[in-house]
C-alpha cells in the first residue's frame, strides 16, 4: 500500500515496467526508453519510492545456486479463530526466511504458505517446526512442486492486457 496517494501517468507506468524487469538498469537507458533525461528519471523514481509505490529493489537469486531444491505450497488451518493465535502464527512465519510468501485466505484453510527448503527432508523438519511444535495448527497439507512453470513478482501495469513490460 502506498504511503500516500500518488497519481501515476503513462511515463510512471513505463518506468515501473522497466524497473520491474531490471532495477539495475542505468538511468540514461531508462530515460532513453521513456523520453526523459536521466535526472528526470531519477526524480520520478525517487518520488515513486517516497510514495511507497516502489517498495524495494532486490536481486533475484537462482535457488539451486544457494542450495534450495524444493518449493512447496502449504495449506494451513489453525485450531481456533482467536486473533492472538493468528497474530502469533503470522509473526512466526514472518520471522522464517524459508517462508517466501504467506496469504490469509477464505475457505476451509486459513493460510497458504510458499515454503522453500533444500530438499524433502528439510521441508519435513521445517514443517514440523512451523506447523506441529507450536501447537496452534489443527492441520496442514504440503504440496511439493516438481516444476516451476512461472515465477515472478512483476505486476501488470496495463489494465486488461496482463502486460507488465515496458518498451524495448
Amino acid at each position: 500500500m502506498p504511503k500516500r496517494p500518488v497519481t501515476l501517468d503513462e511515463i510512471d507506468h513505463l518506468l515501473l515496467g522497466l524497473v520491474q524487469a531490471d532495477a539495475a538498469r542505468p538511468l540514461h537507458e531508462l530515460g532513453d526508453a521513456v523520453g526523459l533525461s536521466p535526472s528526470a528519471v531519477q526524480r520520478r523514481l525517487a518520488r515513486l519510492r517516497a510514495a511507497g509505490v516502489i517498495r524495494g529493489e532486490v536481486a533475484v537469486v537462482e535457488p539451486a545456486a544457494v542450495g534450495i531444491g524444493l518449493t512447496a505450497v502449504v495449506l494451513v488451518a489453525l485450531g481456533d479463530d482467536d486473533p492472538d493465535t493468528h497474530e502469533a502464527f503470522r509473526a512466526l512465519l514472518r520471522a522464517e526466511p524459508a517462508v517466501q510468501q504467506c496469504y490469509a485466505i477464505a475457505g476451509q484453510w486459513d493460510y497458504v504458505v510458499h515454503l522453500v527448503t533444500a530438499d524433502l527432508a528439510a521441508n519435513r523438519e521445517m514443517s514440523r517446526r512451523l506447523f506441529v511444535t507450536v501447537g496452534k495448527v489443527a492441520r496442514y497439507e504440503t504440496l511439493p512442486a516438481y516444476e516451476t512453470v512461472k515465477y515472478g513478482l512483476t505486476l501488470s501495469l496495463s489494465p486488461g492486457t496482463g502486460d507488465s513490460r515496458g518498451p524495448d
